[in-house]
């Protein structure tokens, strides 16, 4: 037989590298994605090589029981498992099945309002990059009894450079810290260079750290072949087109009833325990006689493929399981959201493609989904099982899934698992108490009460500042979220002072007309009475001087409030009820200062996602990355209020958020410095800015003009950047990346620096970054090469490359 992997090989000197069994269990294809070339794939996963049910979950108990073997069964009976969206979560629910006792949760990228998120992390590499942890029961991770939390088990397909589960341990680890993880895959593809960075987060936090892995090896990729493999994927597609088209389904499908049990939950979305797997494995049966009759027998149904949706593997797999143990002639696969490039060869993985509409109303947008290797399968009947969120009409449409799937084989039927609506977990079930109203100056902040209101508690007597170092090396441990404490209040030199001036006065008329095309765009594009929220805190001045603009240039009062948003935490939901209770929704806008790689317009989406009526779309004064349509300018220039910390945003903190200080009903915290009032600038800033608004007004409206007719679509490219730069320092950790004036001047004042990269010839935008730079002894690299003006670094203290720029290590200082 010819290995699936040889038509790449042959073109893009792609190898592998290792066990025996590497090729048997995997193919190679091409990836539709500017990140990363080739996808390996798996012919026993069940996701785009259409397998028996009985190998697919086979390997995964197999997986789970040597796990319990290692753990023994006192520690197996503690355990939890977490397994990965889209392509793991049957893998990790048969992982689980293997340990027996062991509850299941799988990452998600669907959001539910009713359940707050207890973590998430980003797969850098992949089409769709965040995930969600949503567990129905908030103690999930937390199980392991007396003897304290228990052992984690991370499932995933494949495990390549190790990013996506540093980045899941490092946030889990966090929140829930533990003495022992299990890293479970099917593949186990380290290069050398990455397998040192588990060992090294196993000695940071002193956790013991497993890797189960039925076959080891590499791949072995030449340097230039990410730009060959694009250019190979743009010659297919000119010589190639899908082997399919759209058109309507000759005969409707069949619809089959399952006789799913109530309460049963559809998978591990939000959890899954011993005892529902017990029920599933009892109903089983009964769900596949009325399956089999459904179709009419085994002799009318045919050869079948039982075909899955996106995350939704496991259900489907033990359908398919049961009726191959039924005796019908079943293959299993999935749907899913990865754009792979087909190619009609017996040496290549993914032979066919079917492409449809997404049919579940993602909270990311619209976009195109794929069934693969399903057309040409030879394939009688396709049973597609999908749960009730995702049967809309979408599913049904001319050119839909279905309708696809009608052309691909003679019979179409399908099933509909009811989806499972999580009920929270709370000590009451009280409704909530009222929140109070906004805090507003001089109470709370220097700035006028009508400026913003702060829907936020104040912390002023609490305690919250530790050393610059203490909070990164918690935070660079897993011991601690950057949100639980805050920074020493950095004061600034006279020097230093001296230059903030310097830059308002150069840059206030440019400020102010970048803050005149942002209200102006907001007016004309997203309501005429918008409701301005701004994300505390660097948004604040930014949404004072909004609101001073529509007053100046219009007459016009607008509301104006901060909320707290806290990256891999969310959104203040509690501050959310609040506006919804007091203003529509459908008027809110977001006010954020600037955007660097994204991150926090990503947080803000994937938040709001699960709040119906707000729109996740941020206006900010300042795009370098590209991020969002709604902009005063692109460009990455220094924004004074960007060069100091309370003392020009109202005197108030960043936001808090540590569970001892904020209750279920309580906002996030924040304190205000009246102590630091002799060195207040917020309102100085704010009325330079607003005294340069009539000599901006033309160019306003000329700039809001050329907007209007603009293409100001996302485009990504400074997160793009970030994940190159990270790569090439040796971080591989894009948040300890800060790309733009805004984000450099924070890693300075608030963070451990490891060094700055610059574009040659910046210029006064760089004075205050080469001041401070000095002042802390970290050196300023000039490139020619940043799509940014400035790149401020992090200390990788605890990752490697954990040495200063110079090479030596650094100690606390």
């Amino acid at each position: 037989m010819v290995w699936t992997g040889t038509w790449v090989s042959d073109r893009l000197g792609i190898e592998l590298a290792g066990d025996d069994e590497l090729r048997g269990l995997l193919g190679l294809a091409l990836r539709r994605n500017p990140k990363r070339a080739h996808l390996l794939v798996s012919g026993v996963l069940g996701k785009h090589v259409p397998q028996l049910p009985s190998v697919v979950h086979g390997h995964g108990v197999t997986l789970g029981r040597r796990v319990r073997a290692l753990l023994g069964p006192e520690e197996a009976a503690r355990a939890v498992v977490l397994g990965y969206a889209e392509t793991a979560t049957a893998l990790g629910h048969a992982v689980a099945d293997g340990l027996e006792t062991a509850p299941y949760l799988h990452s998600t990228r669907r959001p539910v309002a009713s359940v707050p998120s207890a973590g998430g992390f980003e797969e850098s590499h992949s089409h769709a990059t965040s995930h969600l942890l949503l567990p129905e029961d908030p103690a999930f991770f937390d199980r392991g009894g007396e003897a304290g939390r228990g052992p984690l088990v991370l499932v995933d397909d494949e495990f390549s450079t190790g990013n996506t589960v540093l980045n899941t341990l490092r946030d889990l680890h966090a929140r829930h810290p533990r003495d022992h993880y299990v890293i479970v895959a099917l593949v186990d593809m380290r290069a050398p260079g990455d397998a040192g960075r588990l060992a090294a987060f196993a000695e940071e936090t002193g956790a013991r750290v497993d890797v189960v892995a039925h076959a080891r090896g590499t791949v072995r990729l030449p340097e230039d072949v990410l730009a060959r493999g694009l250019r190979l994927v743009e010659e297919q597609d000119g010589r190639t087109a899908d082997p399919l088209v759209p058109c309507a389904p000759a005969v409707a499908p069949v619809r089959l009833e399952l006789g799913w049990p109530a309460g049963l939950p559809d998978g591990g979305r939000h959890g899954f325990t011993p005892d529902h797997r017990a029920r599933l494995r009892e109903a089983l049966p009964a769900m596949a006689a009325l399956i089999v009759d459904g179709l009419g027998g085994p002799e009318q149904a045919g050869r079948v493929l039982v075909l899955g949706f996106e995350e939704l593997m496991y259900a489907p797999l033990v359908l398919a399981r049961a009726l191959e143990e039924a005796g019908l002639d079943v293959r299993f696969s999935t749907t899913t959201r990865s754009p792979v490039l087909a190619v009609d060869d017996p040496g290549y993985a993914i032979r066919t493609r079917l492409a449809f509409p997404a049919h579940d109303d993602p909270a990311d947008g619209p976009g195109e989904r794929y069934a693969y290797n399903v057309a040409g399968g030879g394939f009688d009947t396709v049973l597609a099982v999908v749960d009730s969120a995702a049967d809309t009409p979408a599913l049904h449409a001319p050119g839909g899934l279905l309708a696809q799937l009608a052309t691909a084989a003679p019979r179409v039927a399908l099933a509909v698992v009811p989806a499972h609506t999580p009920v929270p977990r709370t000590p009451d079930r009280q409704e909530p108490p009222v929140l109070p109203a906004p805090l507003r100056g001089p109470d709370f902040s220097s700035y006028e009460p009508d400026d913003v209101g702060w829907l936020l508690q104040d912390l002023s007597a609490v305690r919250l500042e530790a050393p610059v170092e203490e909070r990164e090396e918690a935070v660079q441990r897993g011991g601690a979220h950057y949100a639980e404490s805050l920074p020493v209040e950095y004061q600034p030199t006279e020097e230093y002072q001296e230059l903030y001036r310097d830059a308002l006065a150069g840059s206030a008329a440019r400020i102010a007309r970048a803050v005149g095309t942002v209200t102006e765009l907001v007016l004309a594009e997203r309501s005429p009475r918008p409701v301005l929220v701004s994300l505390a805190r660097a948004g604040t001045p930014v949404g004072v001087l909004m609101r001073r603009w529509a007053r100046h240039r219009h007459g016009t009062e607008l509301p104006h409030y901060a909320v707290s948003i806290v990256r891999g935490r969310g959104i203040d939901a509690n501050a959310l009820r609040w506006l919804a209770a007091h203003h529509d929704p459908a008027d809110v806008v977001f006010v954020d200062g600037w955007t660097g790689k994204g991150a926090i317009t990503r947080e803000l989406a994937d938040a709001l996602a699960g709040f119906p009526g707000f729109d996740p779309e941020i206006a900010v004064l300042a795009d370098p990355g590209s991020c969002v349509r709604t902009y005063g300018t692109r460009e990455d220039f220094l924004i004074p209020s960007a060069c100091l910390n309370s003392t020009v945003s109202g005197l108030i903190s960043r936001t808090v958020l540590r569970d001892d200080l904020v209750g279920p009903h309580d906002y996030h915290g924040a304190k205000f410095y009246r102590e630091l009032s002799g060195s207040d600038v917020s309102r100085d800033f704010v009325a330079a800015v607003e005294a340069r608004f009539d000599e901006v007004a033309d160019a306003v409206d000329q700039q809001v003009k050329e907007a209007a007719s603009a293409d100001r679509a996302p485009t990504w490219e400074g997160w793009a950047a970030v994940e190159r730069i990270s790569e090439e320092q040796g971080i591989h950790d894009v948040n300890l990346v800060k790309p733009g004036v805004g984000e450099t001047t924070r890693v300075l004042l608030r963070r451990v620096p490891w060094k700055i990269l610059a574009r040659r010839g910046a210029g006064a935008d760089l004075a205050h970054i080469r001041l401070l730079a000095e002042q802390r002894g970290v050196p300023v690299e000039e490139r020619d090469d940043l799509p940014y003006t400035c790149v401020g670094l992090i200390h990788p203290r605890y990752t490697r490359g954990a040495t200063g720029a110079d090479g030596k290590a650094v100690g606390s200082a």
